[in-house]
């Protein structure tokens, strides 16, 4: 019988993985803005994993210090013009140290955009699990696990970071420990999404009908559930990177991220804020890099969100470019209405107008 019921009561299959893919990059590919951030985006990408090919090229490395091209006698202003940028060093050389610009940017990257995805991995791994559990359970364990995540969500970020990263020993790897603080303080938001989700989800017949066919809690999470919950995560998830990545920089200008000699880009910015005179372009660099950055992940993700849910409007209100389809049988604005009285024209009530 409950196979039958499996038959009868089931709703259609939804489209295959394929095709659900093709109509997203489709829709996606409609957005011009968000393909230009997805190149900006990956051409990021590229550079932060060819970053070791990169300084080869140049013949530099991001922690070798050349105090023969800082003038100490001006208190290590980079001797040459534009911050010191020759053929050798394409972007100038560091304030005080001398160190190559080109290759503590590009190695920055890599900190950077790894510490933002490793931290936006942790919390979507947390937030989708708690929130499905939380879902799922029973009333005592949805009333415990929601009020863990209102406590995690109303947690002020940047504090309990400065907190953690006080007393961990120095010894831990840096970008680690920042990740995981970023992802464990913050996946509190995702797992009321994921929740909100899961509780429209499993009011659906073919999720009633799969547990009535004897399937555990657990396969009907990871094979009707999990499926559903992809496009409000995957939306939610574009967003966070570029968050993740402002949370890191802030924590390593603040000196409690990623410790010397590590580069990133936050770090870059602490100690650059008393060269912005005698040396602009040390400031200015990975200041452009972090507002490209997060730009285009912002318009990447409203893209995606826009992507997998048709139904809404882009924020941003860019690139879209496309007019308003007229509705069937709407008045074309500044038309003129056709005269009910004109000879030949039907009358609202049946009475044909008066011939000429």
């Amino acid at each position: 019988m409950s196979e039958a019921l499996v038959a009868t009561q089931a709703p259609e299959a939804p489209a295959s993985g394929a095709s659900g893919a093709r109509q997203f990059w489709r829709r996606l590919r409609a957005q011009r803005a968000a393909m230009v951030a997805a190149g900006i985006v990956a051409l990021l990408v590229l550079v932060a994993l060819a970053a070791p090919l990169l300084t080869a090229i140049e013949g530099q490395d991001p922690t070798t210090y050349h105090p023969a091209l800082v003038d100490s006698a001006r208190g290590g202003v980079p001797i040459g013009s534009l911050g010191g940028i020759s053929g050798e060093h394409w972007l100038g050389v560091e304030p005080q140290t001398g160190r190559d610009l080109f290759a503590r940017l590009v190695y920055g990257a890599r900190v950077s955009l790894g510490v933002a995805l490793a931290a936006t991995t942790v919390q979507v791994v947390l937030g989708v699990v708690v929130g499905v559990t939380a879902a799922l359970g029973n009333r005592w364990v949805d009333q415990l696990l929601s009020r863990i995540t209102e406590i995690i969500v109303a947690m002020p970020l940047i504090i309990m970071a400065l907190a953690l990263l006080a007393v961990v020993p120095g010894s831990f790897p840096r970008p680690v420990l920042v990740s995981l603080i970023i992802g464990f303080v913050a996946w509190g938001t995702i797992g009321k999404i994921a929740r909100a989700a899961t509780l429209s989800l499993k009011s659906l017949d073919y999720v009633a009908a799969a547990r009535l066919s004897g399937w555990t809690t657990l396969r009907i999470a990871r094979r009707e559930l999990l499926p559903g919950l992809a496009a409000p995560v995957i939306t939610y998830a574009a967003l966070m990177v570029p968050n993740n990545i402002a949370i890191e920089a802030s924590l390593s200008f603040l000196g409690v991220g990623v410790k010397p000699p590590t580069p990133s880009w936050g770090q870059m910015l602490t100690s650059a804020d008393v060269w912005y005179q005698a040396a602009p372009q040390y400031l200015l660099l990975p200041a452009g890099a972090l507002f490209v950055t997060v730009l285009a992940l912002t318009v990447l993700g409203d893209g995606v969100r826009t992507a997998l849910d048709p139904r809404a409007a882009s924020r941003l209100r860019v690139g879209t470019g496309r007019k308003r389809e007229a509705k069937p049988g709407a008045q074309t604005p500044g038309a003129a209405k056709p005269d009910a009285y004109a000879p030949g024209a039907q009358h609202p009530d049946g009475v044909q107008g008066a011939q000429s």
